[in-house]
């Protein structure tokens, strides 16, 4: 069994808010994390699952049912299916708003679940869990490059072989395509979106280009547009948006796009193990969108990501802004060992007056690289990210 680093925190957040969302792609942990937090409330938790038909036969009156437990936390998976509860529970919650009340599973973004939005604004917080991460598994070279060519879905990760993490790949995307999509209510061809989600993958990490992609589909580039915000609602796309600094400079406007579990990319790529994908020209796209996404899961929720890139070429992978914090923090990344680092990355430091930044890359230990940049070895990120958050603002800032 596999920790989650999220664990602490959804227990702490039940002590704060009466309605706690876990939220996150299918297949991802949400009911084996749930269940692992059942666990320390033994007597005063009740689980149901309702994509059951005997637990959804319980909540035929929900409020009768509800009440009959208003002394438990309830936990509800797979919320989404069921829309018409969220009045019911903020019902609930006006009349007691004991912090813990419920834990509600889903597999949506709260975009998505406008319900959950609209009927619980003030009562609800929101926690995401991803794909496993650097620090939620033993961190050597051979786990780390086995999460990269796999991704972090746990039954993908733990798989007895690179063919049988391929062949649970292939069966989530059919499954997702056929049966996941439709039960949101999303009404689009499994054969289209298929199409596209797999044009999207040979587009990975580069700027998204609607009209290419409409072009190649035969269909509007506003079809395209809304093809792509299901895959970011349903947690299988990121869309890194620009930083718009005040320069006099010419910034693109679109976002890059990314897969955001590498091992979903590689699937749709049909790139099997370690050679097939270190020979394929995705290997540095792959290698930058798993850092990108390593990065962020140990981020705080309120650090917003950016890219920087100027129609001249120059660049940085990644900028994390913090709250209060003038300066944003910089990452390029690189797949080789020994890095460079393009004219670019520092003509783009001077410009945006970023004093630190750093190389994120497979190397054995930190070393400078002049003018406030080092590199960061990626099996280091999760003690240096930890330190980051934990950091006064003094700290940071020097």
């Amino acid at each position: 069994m596999i920790r989650r680093q999220l664990e602490k925190n959804i227990h702490d957040t039940l002590g704060s808010f009466p309605v706690v969302a876990l939220l996150g792609g299918r297949q991802v942990g949400k009911t084996t994390l749930a269940k692992m937090i059942r666990e320390a409330l033994p007597d005063a938790s009740i689980y149901l699952d309702l994509e059951r038909p005997t637990d959804l036969a319980k909540l035929q009156n929900p409020e009768s049912y509800l009440e009959m437990h208003a002394d438990k936390t309830v936990i509800l998976d797979e919320i989404q299916r069921i829309p018409e509860l969220f009045p019911v529970l903020r019902a609930l919650v006006d009349d007691d708003q004991r912090n813990g009340r419920f834990l509600v599973l889903g597999s949506a973004s709260p975009d998505l679940i406008r319900q959950s939005s609209e009927s619980l604004a003030g009562r609800i917080r929101y926690i995401e869990l991803g794909p496993l991460a650097l620090g939620e598994i033993e961190p050597t070279p051979k786990n780390t490059r086995k999460l990269w060519l796999r991704g972090g879905y746990p039954d993908s990760y733990l798989a007895a072989s690179d063919s049988q993490s391929a062949q649970w790949r292939e069966a989530f995307i059919k499954t997702y395509l056929e049966r996941d999509l439709p039960a949101l209510g999303i009404r689009i061809p499994a054969t289209m979106l298929d199409r596209f989600w797999r044009m999207v993958a040979h587009s990975h990490g580069q700027l998204w280009n609607g009209n290419k992609i409409a072009a190649g589909l035969g269909v509007s580039n506003p079809t395209t547009k809304h093809y792509l915000d299901v895959l970011a609602d349903t947690f299988i796309v990121r869309q890194l948006r620009p930083y718009h600094a005040n320069l006099k400079k010419r910034l693109v406007k679109a976002p890059k796009v990314y897969l955001r579990d590498s091992g979903m990319l590689h699937a749709l790529l049909q790139l099997e193990d370690l050679e097939d994908l270190l020979g394929h020209p995705t290997a540095g796209p792959s290698w930058e969108g798993w850092v990108i996404e390593q990065i962020l899961a140990l981020a705080p929720d309120n650090w917003r990501p950016w890219f920087y890139r100027t129609h001249g070429g120059a660049e940085i992978d990644l900028l994390l802004e913090r709250p209060g914090r003038k300066a944003p923090l910089a990452f390029e990344i690189k797949r080789a060992s020994a890095p460079t680092v393009s004219k670019g990355f520092w003509s783009t430091l001077r410009d945006l007056e970023l004093e630190v930044g750093y190389v994120v890359c497979p190397c054995d230990e930190a070393y400078p690289l002049g003018n406030g940049v080092s590199t960061l070895p990626v099996s280091t990120l999760p003690q240096f990210m930890a330190a980051l958050k934990d950091a006064s603002i003094t700290d940071l800032d020097s």
